[in-house]
């Protein structure tokens, strides 16, 4: 049995993550963190035996094996240190770490030799096209990324639009030390240009474009619901056990 807390669990990918851990009787939640709820705050979606947190501290670290997050930019960062520390595999799904801030976890975990997954995106599909376009980024100096996501989306561009750029850019022949993103919903990594779509009726959407003498290549993924995004955690809950320091990228496991 694989004990399981879950931050972020009363949003829409929480929510997910919940019914995943149900159908699954390997998987136990026993526990839930949230800093804003109310105490004794009644949840009629969580199970009957998880306990609902609104303090780290009061924890039962103990009792956990995982810790699946998908929380808030502002938290994940001491939410993942938090985990790191106590000896619980980490498994993030919340934008908002910057390179520092990987940079020191990814130490942290090292030093512990406690493995994570931090995945911009659990989708299976948008964690191939990163493998594809690594392996396109060797033929084609010239590429951009088109991500297009719901109209409530905060960031933009995406965390994954963001990496597949750093990926093409770091594998292609012509490269630049151009960044520009500050306050736009575009922007240009390291030569790579990334745009983004804000809009209802999207849930998650990501093209990267090609360019060559006479030719051009197109790498798309969608996803049209939330619910596409559980094999990739369910991925993770099965491999992260296995791995002696934080990963960042689901990709890397497939």
């Amino acid at each position: 049995m694989t004990n399981i807390l879950l931050a972020g669990f009363n949003g829409s990918m929480g929510k997910q993550v919940i019914n995943l851990i149900d159908d699954h009787d390997e998987l136990n939640l026993v526990a839930v963190y949230n800093p804003h709820i109310q105490e004794n705050q009644k949840f009629d979606f969580l199970p009957e035996n998880t306990r609902a947190f609104n303090n780290i501290n009061e924890i039962d670290v103990n009792e956990i094996d995982l810790w699946i997050d998908f929380s808030s930019p502002d938290a994940v960062y001491e939410n993942t240190k938090f985990a790191l520390e106590n000896g619980i595999n980490p498994i993030i799904g919340t934008s908002g770490l910057s390179d520092d801030d990987y940079k020191k976890l990814n130490e942290l975990s090292k030093g512990s030799q406690i493995g994570g997954i931090i995945a911009p995106n659990f989708s299976i599909s948008a964690n191939l096209i990163l493998n594809f376009a690594k392996e396109a980024a060797k033929y084609y100096s010239d590429a951009e990324v088109i991500e297009m996501h719901h109209a409530d989306k905060k960031d933009a561009p995406s965390a994954t639009a963001l990496n597949t750029a750093k990926v093409i850019s770091a594998e292609r022949q012509n490269k630049s030390e151009n960044n520009d993103m500050e306050d736009s919903r575009g922007a240009d990594v390291n030569g790579v240009k990334v745009h983004a779509v804000r809009l209802p009726g999207y849930v998650a959407h990501e093209q990267v474009l090609f360019g060559g003498k006479g030719e051009a290549l197109t790498l798309r993924q969608d996803s049209f619901d939330r619910s596409s995004f559980m094999d990739g955690v369910l991925l993770a809950i099965n491999k992260v056990a296995e791995l002696k320091e934080l990963i960042f990228g689901l990709n890397n496991l497939i």
